[in-house]
């Protein structure tokens, strides 16, 4: 019998160049949907959050579709969620960008904010420094991935109660050290673009998809 091709999601709520990630996750084995029918984003395996631009915006956008919503049901039923760059910036519990401070998703706690670094925004090619035993990242760990933000979280203070339920943190540095990459459950992110990120993004995303 002929395995099921993994269904992913990718919610279409209004953030741009959604179609290179929808083209990367095919490259990576998926059926492809681009939408943001509360039906379809339930039904799919998992669901990519995209996010460009700046954190105020996405999250009006994500709420004006429910998209809050749906990601927090998507989280309770212990279903796959991938956020990339603002994408994972709004799991946390507020972000700080131009002065103007927005509450986020709240799955994490912590406040994204501007990166103290001689050159904003970071855009282009780093190194990340990942745990030995990240899925994610597996076979891809010492590979560059392609970044373009001026914001990040530069802290993370939740420990899980045993080593199973400790979420796995990867971390870069641009000016200071920052979050790269987040596995939690059911949720994981990446500031970085996976789908702009050559082979090693597209195997990134082969990884998560072996997670459903």
């Amino acid at each position: 019998m002929t395995a099921a091709v993994p269904r992913v999601a990718v919610l279409d709520y209004g953030s741009g160049n959604v179609h290179s990630a929808v083209k990367a996750l095919a490259a990576a084995g998926a059926e492809v949907e681009l939408t943001r029918d509360p039906r379809a984003v339930q039904a799919a395996d998992g669901l990519l959050v995209p996010g460009v631009g700046a954190f105020d915006a996405v999250m009006q956008q994500l709420r004006d579709v429910r998209g809050d919503e749906l990601i927090d049901r998507r989280l309770a039923g212990g279903r796959a969620v991938l956020g990339i760059c603002v994408g994972l910036q709004v799991m946390f519990a507020r972000g700080v960008e131009r002065g103007v401070e927005t509450e986020g998703l709240d799955q994490w706690p912590g406040t994204v904010r501007e990166l103290d670094a001689p050159v904003l925004p970071h855009m282009g090619w780093n190194t990340v420094t990942a745990p030995e035993d990240s899925r994610l990242f597996a076979g891809v760990a010492d590979e560059r991935f392609y970044f373009v933000h001026s914001n990040a979280a530069t802290e993370w203070t939740i420990e899980g109660r045993t080593p199973s339920t400790r979420p796995r943190v990867t971390w870069a540095e641009h000016g200071e050290r920052f979050v790269a990459a987040v596995e939690n459950g059911p949720l994981s992110a990446t500031q970085f673009h996976p789908e702009k990120s050559g082979e090693a993004g597209i195997q990134l995303l082969r990884n998560w998809i072996a997670t459903f």
